[in-house]
């Protein structure tokens, strides 16, 4: 299959159904041994140091990989996408445009499933063909998902790991449901995590630094168990067709719709405070606003841009954080063993 770069989760099922094996510049960008190279890639180019390392990332990515097939999300993601593709076509590489529609409708996601069709030259009755061999991989990675927050069997940085790839499903669909069957089947190498470590809800894009933040608050006491953006990916909520499921797929829509899912599931998932990532330059800080007043938990916002490890001060104010959650969690023991007496 041809390889085809995405900018971030798209309708895979319509690439596959089109011969190309979809890639996830962003994770082909945070493996890569020295990822700082790729981003100083772009800068040489002439992208602006006040641009967001993502974009910058990818741009060096689909130049050093030889990536000429680029599917870009040019709404209901990153503005700054429609420019990267206007510079990856002026240095000659296909860059397609396509736009998720303004509000989770499942009749304009058809329409715009139909036209990424139209425009690789397939149906949208062969992508749903694909939609059903999909399925087994998402339905491994959402148990691994539930073995985190249910069953307290796998740590956050496993569950970010295989929920992230669920975007391209690391390049190679078999290969991704066959090691993941593997790792639910095998016998646990492990205790379950304590129930009384603090819990909590990881909102947001995925962390340049996110190797490093998930087992730096494991080491303090603390664990994710729920990562929002990253189980988006594995698709939850699959609805009856293709059209359905990217409607229910809440990341490119309204805050509004991202809170719909999140505050079901910080109950359920007895969350006790919420780290908020958002990346530098970016549109979607601005929503930190909206997620503070409506989230109802203590919430940490922590911001990167090319920093892909943890640096002193945002350690510092994680470890803060996780000591605020710890006193005010012991404080309203005391204060229910008091109305006890």
């Amino acid at each position: 299959m041809k390889k085809i770069g995405i900018t971030t989760t798209v309708p895979v099922e319509v690439l596959m159904a089109a011969g190309y094996q979809p890639v996830d510049l962003n994770n082909v960008l945070v493996t890569d041994p020295n990822p700082g190279r790729l981003i100083a890639i772009a800068e040489r180019a002439g992208f602006p140091l006040n641009c967001c390392s993502w974009i910058k990332g990818i741009y060096g990515v689909c130049l050093d990989y030889g990536i000429e097939h680029i599917l870009c999300v040019t709404g209901g993601d990153c503005s700054n996408t429609v420019m990267l593709m206007e510079v990856l076509r002026l240095k000659g590489l296909n860059a397609i445009p396509f736009a998720y529609p303004d509000r989770p409708d499942p009749s304009l996601m058809r329409t715009a499933l139909e036209g990424l069709a139209a425009a690789l030259g397939t149906t949208l009755e062969a992508a749903e063909g694909v939609r059903e061999q999909l399925h087994e991989g998402r339905d491994l990675a959402l148990k691994l998902d539930e073995l985190t927050w249910r069953r307290n069997t796998v740590s956050g940085k496993e569950n970010h790991l295989w929920l992230v790839t669920a975007s391209d499903f690391n390049q190679d669909y078999r290969k991704y449901c066959r090691e993941l069957r593997d790792r639910l089947e095998a016998p646990p190498t492990r205790p379950p995590y304590p129930a009384g470590e603090l819990r909590l809800a990881y909102i947001g894009v995925p962390a340049v630094y996110a190797g490093e933040l998930y087992d730096f608050i494991e080491k303090h006491g603390a664990r994710v168990v729920f990562n929002e953006v990253q189980r988006q990916f594995a698709m939850p909520e699959p609805g009856a067709d293709l059209a359905s499921q990217y409607a229910n797929y809440t990341y490119p829509y309204s805050i509004q719709d991202r809170l719909k899912d999140i505050k079901a599931e910080l109950p359920r998932r007895n969350i006790d405070g919420v780290i908020h990532y958002v990346q530098a330059f970016c549109h979607r800080g601005i929503g930190d606003i909206v997620f503070r007043e409506a989230v109802g938990r203590p919430v940490l916002t922590l911001e990167g841009n090319d920093d892909f490890f943890l640096n002193t001060h945002v350690k510092t104010r994680v470890e803060a954080f996780l000591d605020m959650l710890e006193r005010s969690r012991q404080l309203l023991k005391q204060k229910t063993s008091l109305r006890r007496l």
